[in-house]
Formats: C-alpha cells, structure tokens, sequence
C-alpha cells in the first residue's frame, strides 16, 4: 500500500537471524484508510499512521 499523502510506499530489506542468516522481507508503513476533510470536502483516503499524528500535532507557542 501506498500513503496519498506523503507517497510512502515499502522498502526491502533483510530479517537476520541469530545465525546472521538473511532472508529478503519487506517493510511496509503502516497504511489506514480514513475518511478526512480535504479542501472541505469529506474524502476517504489511505494515509500513513506518521502523517495522521503530524495532522493533529498543535502548533508550539513561542513566549
């Protein structure tokens, strides 16, 4: 799967073992599908779970 927002997609990689074996995986992000405001119109989109936390991060206020 892929993010809408941010176009993340899954990388290959390596497990290892303890017996530094290596055998091909792939990490994938993690991909919800959500139904969120977009230009105020309510659309379901894929997004990853790292963009879903910056979109409801609040704004730092600076003294």
């Amino acid at each position: 799967m892929k993010c809408e927002i941010c176009d993340k997609i899954g990388v290959a990689g390596n497990n290892v073992s303890h017996s530094k074996r290596h055998t091909k995986t792939r990490f994938m992000p993690n991909v919800q599908k959500l139904t969120l405001p977009i230009k105020g119109v309510r659309r379901r989109v894929k997004i990853c779970t790292r963009c879903l936390r910056t979109m409801h991060k609040t704004q730092k206020v600076r003294a």
